[in-house]
This record gives structure tokens, C-alpha cells and sequence, in this order.
């Protein structure tokens, strides 16, 4: 018996469209950062990426403030905003203290920004944050760029929202108002979808 072609299209169209549909609903379930998500990423927010693909999250090792290796692993539990800065970065440096705002307005048990100085040494963000009255953000270093080699930051500054899990949400590949409305707004969101 022969089909005619159109009786195989009338057959196979349908059988395509589920398979477009099933692809979709199981790439929004295991990226978290589409869909949904991303419709509280307004205002400011609306410069966020959404990547596709996302780089695992860095497993590069940086020091804090007391010289104790840290990774970004040691935060699983917690949604992370990271945040590579470098005090010789004009943008970078205008940010942080709306960083610093944010880490003591939402920063706790659920969310933490983590701002990790990619300067020469440490003693550099130091003297910054102490100049700055930046006195609620984590004072953590890493001068090799390998943290955002990993990331695949194209500058900085670079900021990368993770889940409890570790899996990127979103990136803002620039500087942004962290202390505005919008960027509260999604940060609750990003919490609350946990």
C-alpha cells in the first residue's frame, strides 16, 4: 500500500510538533534561566544574558581577606551573585557600592554576593574597601584571571548569577545598578525559585 505524500506529511507534522514541544519543556526544565525566569529580568535587568550553553561554574580556587583558599563550591546551598572586579577597572569599582548595598539588604543564609578581586594583590582591594566604606561584601582575590578564564568573562566587570545547585542563571557582562528595584526584583526571584 502507498501513502500518498501528503498522508505522510499529515502523519509526520504532527509527531514533529510534539518533538519540538517535549525538547522545549525539558530545556526550560534543566535551564532554569529561560522561560519563565527571565520575564523578571526588566528594566536594567534586561542587559542580563541568558546563555544556552552556560560554562560550568569556575572550580578555581581564590583567597579570602584571612588567606584561606576558598572556591566558588564552598556556596552550594546559596544563590550566588559573583562578581569579578579589579580596583583599575573604572566601571568596576563604581558598582561595588551598590554591591555592598545589596549583600546587607538580601545577603544571608539563601544569597550572597561574592566579589572576587582579580588585582595583582589583595592588598589593593583591601585598601579600597577600606577607603570606600565597603564594609558588607567578602574581601576575596584570584590573580592568575584563571576564575575568569573558566567563566569565560570578555571583560570586566563580570557578574554571574548561580542557582543552589551551581548551574548559571544569568550574566550581566558590564556594570549595572545592583541596588535598584529591578536587580532586587530578580534576585528574590532567583531565591524564590529554589
Amino acid at each position: 500500500m502507498k501513502i500518498s505524500p501528503l498522508k505522510a506529511g499529515l502523519i509526520v507534522l504532527p509527531l514533529v510538533g510534539i518533538a519540538v514541544f517535549l525538547y522545549v519543556v525539558f530545556a526550560a526544565m534543566n535551564n532554569p534561566s529561560h522561560g519563565a525566569f527571565s520575564d523578571y529580568a526588566t528594566g536594567e535587568m534586561r542587559q542580563l544574558e541568558f546563555l544556552d550553553a552556560p560554562p560550568p561554574r569556575p572550580s578555581t580556587a581564590f583567597v579570602d581577606g584571612e588567606g584561606n583558599t576558598v572556591t566558588l563550591a564552598d556556596y552550594e546551598g546559596q544563590v550566588i551573585l559573583v562578581n569579578l572586579w579589579a580596583t583599575w577597572c573604572g566601571p568596576c569599582i563604581v558598582e561595588m557600592p551598590e554591591l555592598d548595598r545589596l549583600q546587607a539588604d538580601l545577603g544571608g543564609a539563601d544569597f550572597q554576593v561574592v566579589t572576587i578581586s582579580l588585582d595583582r594583590s589583595i592588598e589593593e582591594p583591601r585598601e579600597f574597601y577600606a577607603e570606600n566604606g565597603i564594609e558588607h561584601l567578602p574581601l576575596l582575590h584570584e590573580n592568575t584571571f584563571g576564575i575568569a578564564s573558566a567563566a569565560q568573562a570578555r571583560g570586566l566587570p563580570m557578574t554571574i548569577l548561580y542557582d543552589r545547585r551551581g548551574m548559571e542563571i544569568a550574566r550581566m557582562p558590564r556594570d549595572a545598578h545592583w541596588a535598584s528595584e529591578d536587580a532586587y526584583a530578580f534576585i528574590r526571584a532567583a531565591i524564590a525559585m529554589e
